[in-house]
């Protein structure tokens, strides 16, 4: 029987989780950033382990990190057959993806605010 070590969160990074999951972040896609904030890389599988998520789950979160260039992958291949098993890591720093999600959400609170103005001009 093989063993492997298995990450969890702490307490500070379900919060942190929980902070990106209440400012708009999918809830899939803030667990996965924040398991890969704090290791080098990963496997899909310790992904899943780690954040709790199915596999279709961390699919979909992958898919939107990397559509937005905050994820990279590479190839690993194993020592016995079968498909190479992908490693996953952080394209940019955390501090960067940070600054990108404040002002992605500068520009959408701009356009709400600009509708709530649009709506005051009917009401005068």
């Amino acid at each position: 029987m093989r063993s492997e070590k298995v990450m969890f969160f702490t307490e500070k990074e379900e919060e942190f989780a929980n902070l990106l999951i209440k400012i708009g972040t999918q809830r899939n896609v803030a667990k996965v950033l924040v398991f890969l904030a704090n290791i080098p890389e990963a496997t899909s599988r310790a992904i899943e382990r780690g954040t709790d998520l199915r596999q279709p789950e961390v699919c979909v979160a992958m898919r939107h990190l990397a559509g937005m260039n905050w994820v990279k992958n590479r190839d690993f291949k194993k020592e016995t057959k079968g498909r190479p098993r992908k490693v996953y890591q952080l394209a940019k720093p955390l501090n960067e993806i940070m600054d990108n999600i404040a002002s992605e959400k500068k520009k959408e609170t701009s356009a709400h605010l600009a509708r709530v103005k649009q709506l005051r001009n009917y009401i005068s």
